[in-house]
């Protein structure tokens, strides 16, 4: 089949068309068709599309003109009507303009009038204001209430109790407190919530609108129902007290979460709007006292007295008008407390919050002030500390006077305005040193060529900062019980007066510091392991190491005969524990005692081990010195052990090891001990207890190797009478020993003299006893009872070396032979008639 192009296509229909009727051509009206060029691509494209042959040209050219008809004339149709339908628009748009211009034009009139009537010597100034003032809010007041109680109404009336409505269910508790009976039922309890409401933004819109330039101001605060607005603001809290009792009856009823969470959105709205107000207030009111007073006098270098407070000095009204704003504010704050309780479903706060909005209050405008001083003493942070320290001092006593009565006031239990004074400014200096000091040497930490720097300015700030946290605990240790500890009083004041409180949201600060801190002790530990008297046991033969002892109530460093340098690990474990200890967050206190003191114990623990391990005993020749170094590690170990089990059962280890059990720390231990030092006392253990075992071991072979000539000449008796000579162990024991066993027997002897005097009376308990079992092992197992022959001579010198054996061992207990249980069934045995040991033989 040939195909053709469009322009061919057309050429030929044209030929077609003059052929078929010649006198189109010379008729202007007649359309034709037009040329190839002055069509599109798209127009070519369709025509190719649909006209390849002659043929398509005969059948389909035809139907597709009747189309091409049809579908022009719908699209004429659609434009006439847009047109149609855009003249029908722009008319009616014409009739409102001129029905808005006029009512513009009216209203223009009516103001030009209202602006001659409303003077104050006009006659309708009286009309509008009670139109105005009056008529037109509570209008708007009964508005809203309808439409918050259809809201309501549409949210409960589909939920059902017990197959009926809620509005069915209805019971009443009474609030003695408020001599108030609270109907739970749905309406009327909508209804009272809704008039609480009201009465709450009526009285916040009034003490608002008292500070505004508005024009309706005026004629509120000359109204005789509006008030003061000190008394709007009462109004307010008062409201916010009913509102919050109603509500927690309104809790009882789970099905009514909707209607309260309506209330919540309500109130918060309308909080949003008080609060800023009533701290603007009370700091206005503060800055007319003269608070905060002028720090640009102090001289830190010198010894100044004590700064003047105006809270002290205000007399008269100026004193009624603060007490009035700190008892608002605290109020407010009070009910803010109840409400966040109850909106995160707590049932009591579980730790007193110290902090006070009123306190706060006090710190802030002094917190410029003290920033300007701080920046200058960037590199002199004790100056920064003693600056903190004295005003946190000078103030104290009068902050407790003036504010302490408002607080009791309040009623506000537990809550002490030394405390939160306190508490406000180390959170003052708390940002500060974390956002110009802290932060800085955590950037230099990462540069080594700056490590070494930071590590001391580092430890530096560490140091002011544990020593400005005592000095702050001792001001206030006057407000804890006088029976309390030491301990006790700090634990109580630590919950936010320290500035450690940096690390709580800082892990990596925390991580650093941590880092520092055990380079530090294990620098401080290798110097004290470079003297000569690191490894002695009296501590008089040398320089003293100096070590705090009075938590360690069982026992001293004496009575288990550990070397000097196992106090000075101890003393540089506690102080790295101590460090922290006012840390008020357990879990950042906990990882870094588990990051320090922990990390160092194991590194001490490995230095036990290899000097351990550098000592050699063999049973050829086991060196005294060798001994004497391994008994001090064991005793440095039981010793460190000891000291871990007592430090375990403080209850400040306690609460870190459940806190570290708790299913909802991430770093949960699954360990089921409660011993805080758990791993490390069972490493410990186990140190002593496996070179404990090897020293056994080695006396055991020594004691078989010189021996050996003994059993070999016991064999037989008749050798015995020929090479043994005997020999007198003492005059007080009328015994005679064979020669071969003095030897071992005063190797023993020594061996044993020497560990008493070097090892702990526990292990040295363990290791005799041991000792001894092991003996009596290797008598009754060995050739020296086997080889026996049945003749008196033989039976009575083997129970007369036994007997000498024995007399080893007599210097530690009353009956030695009890500890050699087989032994003396062999000897029982030898002394039986000859008759009856053949018989049993047999």
């Amino acid at each position: 089949m040939r195909f053709f192009s469009a322009g061919f296509l057309l050429s030929s229909l044209q030929s077609r068309l003059q052929m078929e009727d010649p006198s189109s051509s010379s008729s202007p009206s007649t359309p034709c068709l037009p040329k190839p060029s002055d069509l599109s691509k798209h127009q070519l494209s369709y025509l190719n599309q649909h006209f390849q042959t002659h043929q398509d040209l005969l059948h389909k050219a035809p139907p597709l003109h009747t189309s091409l008809r049809t579908h022009s004339s719908h699209l004429d149709s659609h434009l006439l009507h847009l047109k149609a339908t855009l003249t029908q628009r722009t008319v009616s748009w014409i009739r409102r303009s001129f029905s808005a211009k006029t009512a513009l034009h009216n209203i223009d009139i009516s103001l030009q009038n209202l602006s001659l009537v409303t003077s104050q010597c006009g006659s309708g100034w009286k009309k509008l204001q009670r139109v105005l003032g009056t008529e037109l809010p509570q209008l708007a007041k009964e508005v809203k209430q309808i439409e918050t109680i259809h809201s309501y109404l549409d949210c409960f009336c589909s939920q059902f109790v017990w197959g009926r409505p809620l509005y069915f269910s209805v019971f009443v508790i009474a609030v003695p407190s408020h001599k108030l009976n609270y109907p739970l039922n749905l309406s009327e309890t909508t209804l009272q919530l809704e008039a609480l409401v009201g009465d709450l933004e009526d009285a916040v819109f009034c003490f608002v609108n008292c500070h505004s330039g508005k024009m309706f101001s005026a004629m509120l605060s000359n109204s005789s129902n509006s008030g003061t607005k000190q008394e709007k603001l009462l109004q307010a809290i008062k409201a916010l007290n009913d509102l919050e009792v109603l509500a927690g009856l309104v809790k009882l009823r789970p099905q009514w979460h909707h209607l309260l969470k309506s209330v919540d959105a309500r109130v918060d709205k309308t909080l949003a709007v008080l609060r800023p107000q009533v701290f603007a207030d009370h700091r206005a009111l503060l800055a007319s006292l003269g608070w905060p007073p002028k720090l640009s006098t102090l001289k830190i270098e010198s010894e100044l007295s004590g700064l003047s407070n105006p809270l002290v000095s205000m007399q008269g009204e100026k004193r009624k008008s603060y007490s009035d704003s700190f008892l608002a504010l605290c109020a407010l704050q009070h009910i803010q407390t109840r409400r966040e309780n109850r909106q995160l479903n707590l049932s009591g706060q579980k730790e007193c919050i110290i902090q006070l909005w009123a306190i706060d209050e006090l710190v802030s405008p002094i917190a410029s002030r003290m920033e300007y001083h701080f920046s200058k003493w960037v590199d002199q942070p004790e100056f920064i500390f003693e600056l903190a320290y004295k005003i946190t001092r000078d103030f104290i006593v009068g902050v407790d006077d003036v504010l302490q009565p408002l607080i009791d006031r309040a009623r506000l239990i537990s809550y002490s305005a030394k405390e939160a004074w306190v508490s406000s400014m180390v959170q003052l200096l708390s940002e500060f040193l974390a956002k110009r000091i802290f932060s800085s040497l955590a950037e230099k930490y990462q540069e080594k060529q700056m490590k070494s720097e930071v590590i001391l300015s580092w430890l530096h700030l560490i140091d002011l900062i544990v020593l400005f946290d005592k000095r702050i605990q001792s001001l206030l240790s006057s407000e804890t019980s006088l029976f309390s500890t030491e301990l006790e009083r700090v634990e109580s004041l630590s919950g936010n007066t320290s500035v450690l409180m940096i690390f709580g949201n800082r892990p990596d600060w925390l991580k650093i510091w941590a880092k520092i801190e055990l380079k530090n002790a294990c620098n401080k530990l290798k110097t004290d392991l470079k003297d000569e008297t690191a490894w002695t046991v009296d501590g008089k033969e040398g320089a003293e190491l100096p070590f705090d002892t009075q938590h360690f109530l069982i026992s001293t460093r004496e009575d288990h005969k550990a070397p000097l340098i196992a106090e000075s690990a101890l003393r540089i474990t506690w102080e790295m524990v101590e460090r922290c200890q006012t840390m008020p967050v357990i879990l950042p206190r906990l990882q870094f005692i588990r990051l320090t003191a922990v990390r160092f114990l194991w590194y001490f623990f490995k230095v036990l081990l290899v000097h351990c391990k550098r000592t050699e005993i063999t049973p050829d020749n086991p060196d005294d010195e060798a001994l004497v170094r391994v008994c001090g590690s064991i005793n440095a170990a039981k010793y460190i052990e000891s000291k871990l089990r007592q430090w375990s059962d403080d209850v400040n280890f306690l609460e870190m090891k459940l806190a570290e059990k708790d299913p909802s720390n991430q770093r949960k231990d699954k360990n089921t001990d409660y011993n805080f030092f758990g791993e490390e006392i069972q490493s410990l253990s186990e140190l002593a207890t496996n070179w404990l075992m090897e020293i056994i071991s080695v006396l055991l072979r020594q004691f078989e190797n010189l021996s050996w000539e003994y059993v070999q000449k016991m064999k037989l008796y008749e050798q015995q009478l020929e090479d043994l000579a005997p020999v007198e162990i003492s005059a007080a024991v009328d015994l005679n020993i064979s020669v071969d066993f003095v030897e071992p027997l005063d190797a023993l002897r020594c061996h044993l003299i020497l560990l008493r005097m070097t090892l702990n009376a526990t292990d040295f308990l363990d290791l005799w006893r041991s000792l001894a079992e092991g003996l009596d092992h290797f008598i009754s197992c060995s050739d020296i009872t086997c080889r026996i022959q049945f003749f008196d001579g033989g039976i009575n010198q083997f129970e007369t070396d036994m007997q000498a054996l024995f007399s080893v061992f007599q210097p530690f207990c009353v009956r030695p032979e009890a500890f050699f249980p087989s032994t003396r069934e062999i000897m029982k045995l030898l002394k039986m008639k000859k008759r009856k040991r053949q018989s049993i033989c047999r």
